[in-house]
């Protein structure tokens, strides 16, 4: 993630305790699906016209999570959450997805060419939501011109790294690697 404009302090959600078992992409799923449907949450985030906008949220058994608000025309472009499974999950407006359906090899690799029919797409209105596994690839775009979105994600473990990749055609290329220091 890029510098927020606005990033206040945690916020919890409630979440229903399961003890220290670290939660799974259901558990994640379900969460991030509760806490988008909470108004009063969704309407603390600050929504800025230029960029997108984060709260950090306490997630469920020590999990990472965000509330984030999406100006009309931005996205993540592409990455993968390394060895973190999570979800994610629309509050308000739609989101899209772009994913691919083939797991990359985690290291020793700077550009690789993509196989045909590994891209997949899907809308994420308001109320729905997404879970999915560990070195997840895909990018999350906001592509109304006039409405914010708003999301809520959620990671276990909380996130070591993300890798950003470029992509033109079937070749994806890894860029740079974020971490934690970086967008915290």
């Amino acid at each position: 993630m890029s510098a927020p404009t606005h990033a206040p302090a945690p916020v919890s959600a409630p979440v229903p305790s399961r003890g220290s078992a670290a939660p799974t992409t259901a558990e994640l799923l379900a969460f991030v699906l509760r806490t988008a449907a909470d108004p009063e949450l969704v309407a603390s985030l600050p929504l800025d016209p230029q960029g997108r906008t984060w709260i950090r949220l306490d997630g469920p058994g020590g999990s990472e999570a965000w509330l984030i608000g999406w100006p009309p025309g931005t996205g993540t472009g592409w990455h993968d959450h390394a060895e973190s499974r999570g979800a994610f999950a629309t509050a308000r407006g739609k989101l899209t997805e772009h994913s691919l359906a083939v797991r990359l090899p985690s290291e020793g690799w700077r550009s690789l060419e993509l196989a045909p029919d590994v891209d997949r797409g899907r809308r994420v209105p308001a109320g729905a939501g997404r879970g999915f596994g560990e070195h997840h690839v895909h990018e999350v775009l906001n592509e109304s011109r006039t409405e914010h979105a708003v999301s809520v994600h959620a990671y276990y473990p909380p996130l070591p790294l993300i890798r950003r990749y470029s992509r033109t055609g079937p070749v994806l290329r890894l860029e740079h690697v974020e971490r934690p220091a970086d967008w915290q």
